[in-house]
């Protein structure tokens, strides 16, 4: 995931206004509890590696899941080339809440399943084991389950919301291949969501992607690509961030493009905001457990839940 950075240079902008006054809004109801329980059901599945019984559970559970939340469910079935060339089947889950025929609805999206390889392990024999994915995966799913029972108990809440799980996010190029290099083997899920979405008449207010949410003391810088193609809701999300008092996760400074399944959403033409874990300090970007075997559940802090869902709920 993160998939290929692109290690382009540019000026980071200091974005934070001194001085100015805080506004006031009513903090949106949220829990960090159930987003926490939602993640622990996923890890309960194993890995959610594609083609695998893990991945196979979870579908099952993620489909009643917004079903029993008042969700129209649907299933987008498709085919795509994996880096090796092979055909690889892809599931995305959608699940539709307060559908209108005169407001456009707004996308909020993750991806379930799971990298199949521990690439970034030290040592090389463990490099082919699966990620167990508790951050890398399951915290967005998490916090949008959440989202998703919130909605469902808000009567007066009208915002048409489309609330995707993205398939085979992690399926990109492993570090350790050394056959033909293949373009765009990443978020093969959301490539094929963004192919069919230009060929449909409903189109999104905007969307909002969850990516590694939930790490302790998490950090979400404004992600470049999501200012090139979203500064006006990116700007909306950081300042709604502030306002619920959440600044020193959502940090007023800009990162690296990264390649993730917004970046296809917004070629498509669908404004996009990446929220996503990013680590100036490190030579990576990401936490040292990124697509190692430590991607488990101490990685998990109901507090950067609890942020990140108020802020969605917020926005909604």
């Amino acid at each position: 995931m993160k998939k290929v950075i692109y290690l382009v240079f540019f000026s980071f902008i200091l974005l934070t206004a001194c001085g100015k006054k805080q506004a006031v809004i009513d903090r949106p109801a949220f829990s960090a509890d159930s987003a926490y329980h939602y993640i622990e059901t996923q890890m309960s599945f194993g890995p959610r590696v594609p083609n695998g019984q893990g991945h196979t559970d979870c579908v099952i559970y993620l489909v009643h899941q917004l079903r029993r939340f008042g969700a129209d469910v649907t299933l987008q079935k498709g085919t795509m080339t994996d880096y090796s060339g092979r055909v690889q089947p892809v599931m995305n889950i959608i699940g539709r809440f307060n559908r209108s025929e005169s407001a456009s609805p707004v996308l909020l999206c993750a991806h379930y399943d799971t990298r199949p390889w521990c690439d970034q392990e030290e040592d090389y024999a463990n490099r082919f084991m699966n990620v167990p994915g508790a951050n890398d995966g399951a915290s967005g799913v998490g916090v949008l389950l959440e989202v998703a029972r919130q909605i469902n108990m808000k009567e007066d809440l009208a915002t048409p919301v489309d609330i995707v799980f993205f398939d085979c996010e992690d399926m990109g190029t492993p570090d350790f291949y050394t056959g033909e290099q293949r373009e765009n083997t990443w978020c093969l899920g959301s490539q094929l969501f963004a192919d069919e979405y230009l060929n449909r008449e409903v189109r999104y207010q905007y969307g909002i992607l969850l990516d590694m949410v939930g790490a302790p003391d998490a950090r979400f810088p404004r992600e470049y690509y999501s200012s090139q193609y979203a500064e006006n809701y990116q700007e909306r999300i950081w300042r709604t961030a502030r306002d619920l008092g959440y600044g020193r996760y959502f940090e007023d400074r800009l990162s690296y493009p990264i390649v993730d399944d917004h970046y296809y959403l917004n070629l498509a033409g669908v404004p996009c905001v990446d929220i996503i874990h990013y680590d100036m300090q490190r030579s990576t970007g990401f936490p040292e457990w990124w697509h190692t075997r430590r991607d488990d559940m101490g990685n998990i802090d109901k507090s950067s839940l609890q942020a990140v869902g108020e802020v969605v709920m917020a926005l909604l």
